[in-house]
């Protein structure tokens, strides 16, 4: 009996040093919906691309007219919004039900490590649209938002840090298949997401 006790006494300080260290707000379905978006996306671009035209020389150059370029950015922004808006929603909705703060020290940690990799994949990609190397823009995507995932797993869902590992693996694939960085992208923004999402659902949130 006080075997048993000693044991629930453990688990006990073990959530609790949890909650202090990591950020369990984070919600599953917010993964999923982000995931479906992503796909949805993908799908807009692909109608969006047919206006691509390729250059066959020592490098494969993709052109893309700047009427094509403002589309895909202006896509970019509203899922990347989507995603942002439905994850703090749901985030917030599964923090009150837990009963704790969405926004704590945790939180602001788990965000600023998240942020540093994502930040600088940007300017990385602005200077890829810059200097025209728009096949490149999918691999680094891919790579820097795996890196800010396992940067922020730290402070959160180990899930995360698998999430990122995937990202980046499938973003060193897409470097050596440029031209097909619509499909890799759809694959870890939309498939792993939906994938990771439902894993973190079940397996946190579904009781």
């Amino acid at each position: 009996m006080e075997s048993k006790k000693y044991l629930e006494d453990i688990s006990e300080i073990k959530n609790m040093m949890n909650r202090s260290t990591r950020f369990l707000s984070l919600s599953g379905l917010s993964g999923i919906l982000a995931g479906v978006y992503a796909l949805i996306g993908s799908y807009v671009a692909f109608t969006i691309l047919q206006e691509i035209q390729y250059e066959q020389n020592s490098f494969r150059r993709i052109l893309i007219s700047f009427d094509a370029i403002d589309q895909l950015l202006l896509l970019a922004a509203i899922i990347a919004l989507a995603a942002i808006l439905t994850g703090i929603l749901l985030s917030y909705r599964k923090a009150k039900r837990l009963n704790e703060k969405l926004w704590n020290q945790t939180a602001k940690r788990m965000l600023l490590n998240f942020s540093i990799p994502l930040v600088s994949g940007g300017i990385f990609c602005i200077a890829l649209l810059i200097h025209d190397e728009f096949g490149l823009i999918a691999p680094a995507t891919l790579l820097f938002y795996g890196f800010a995932c396992i940067n922020a797993s730290k402070y959160t869902l180990g899930d995360i840090h698998n999430l990122g590992i995937t990202c980046i693996i499938l973003g060193l694939l897409s470097a050596f298949f440029i031209g097909y960085g619509l499909l890799f992208w759809a694959l870890g923004f939309g498939v792993c997401h939906i994938l990771y999402g439902a894993i973190m659902y079940f397996k946190y949130e579904k009781k």
